[in-house]
């Protein structure tokens, strides 16, 4: 009996669509709590390619969400890991691991020959850089976020004929809870059925499925077992980006750098000639930067260095771009 017989039959499915996902390039940006759930019912469904992209390695604080990975796996690459274990569920797919953090300098080449994207990685800056290039390059992008027991997921960009508004449009402004699930936790069941649906929203846009997971917004709330569902396609796009993301090896040579990580944080700085300040002082006093030059803000996930542009921004007119060099989390509560 096929491997897909189950699915095949399902009257929204068949075997032509079944033989879109056999042909289907995905780009997964993140092999943890999410993207686990995801890239096992990917693969399972015999979707032909997945790029896997994550940097980071298997701790045993990851094991309660991530159940790709075992004890055996502590100290692996995540991407590696579950590029093995998935091809012990289903060999028929190809899963390219690649050991490297998604940035604005690498995100157009990783997206180049993806049909669809998933943002699985949960964090604040990788959000937004993807969501831009997405709607850029007209590529559809499933994201989702987790918190605690609530979390959600979206269906955003795509072309101009069959897509939807981007990550910007619903969320165009710093979110106002700035907490991360290392700060705040998160229940294994949560990031499973997010990570769940997003598989579904991704099989679906890759089969033409009616109605479109892009423009919908699914938000969970365990505490209450409640799921909640909206569309938001007419949902307006920022007249600009107000403040775009760059990757520190994109800063121009007479950029104007502010660095926000503290000593402890980062000895080095991105470079010599950087202004140190806290994020507090550079809050409080609405640092006046005389220069007509770029002003490039850097941190570790992108938050600080946003709400020290939107300080900025009241007193400079110039050009302002963040540098993050690390994760957080994404916004928490969508704008209708």
């Amino acid at each position: 009996m096929s491997r897909y017989a189950r699915q095949i039959i399902v009257e929204e499915m068949g075997i032509e669509r079944q033989k879109r996902l056999e042909n289907a390039h995905i780009l997964i940006i993140g092999a943890g709590g999410l993207g686990c759930p995801a890239l096992n019912y990917l693969v399972g469904a015999g979707v032909g390619h997945i790029t896997l992209v994550d940097d980071d390695i298997i701790e045993r604080s990851n094991l309660h969400r991530q159940p790709l990975y075992g004890e055996k796996d502590l100290g692996r690459k995540k991407a590696e890991a579950a590029r093995d274990r998935l091809h012990d569920l289903n060999p028929e797919v190809t899963v390219t691991a690649k050991i490297t953090r998604l940035s604005p300098a690498n995100v157009d080449a990783l997206l180049q020959d993806a049909d669809i994207a998933l943002d699985c990685a949960d964090s604040y800056a990788v959000t937004y850089i993807l969501s831009d290039a997405c709607k850029r390059l007209g590529k559809p992008l499933i994201s989702a976020s987790a918190l605690g027991l609530s979390g959600y997921v979206g269906g955003y960009c795509g072309t101009a004929e069959n897509g939807a508004p981007s990550v910007r449009a619903l969320f165009p402004d710093l979110p106002k809870n700035l907490a991360t699930c290392a700060s705040a936790g998160v229940l294994g069941p949560l990031v499973g059925t997010l990570g769940t649906i997003q598989a579904q929203m991704a099989i679906a846009a890759l089969t033409d499925m009616s109605p479109s997971p892009l423009g919908q917004m699914v938000t969970v709330n365990l505490s209450q077992y409640g799921f909640r569902s909206f569309r938001f396609d007419k949902a307006p796009e920022p007249k600009a980006v107000p403040f775009a993301f760059i990757a520190p090896e994109q800063l121009l040579p007479d950029d104007v750098l502010v660095e926000l990580r503290d000593t402890t944080e980062t000895p080095q700085s991105l470079r010599d000639d950087a202004l140190r300040y806290s994020t507090q002082d550079f809050l409080e006093n609405r640092v006046d930067l005389a220069t007509d030059k770029r002003v490039a803000l850097c941190c570790r996930s992108g938050l600080r260095a946003w709400r020290a542009a939107s300080a900025l921004r009241q007193v400079f007119s110039g050009q302002i771009v963040l540098v993050a060099a690390g994760d957080s989390s994404p916004p928490s509560t969508p704008v209708q």
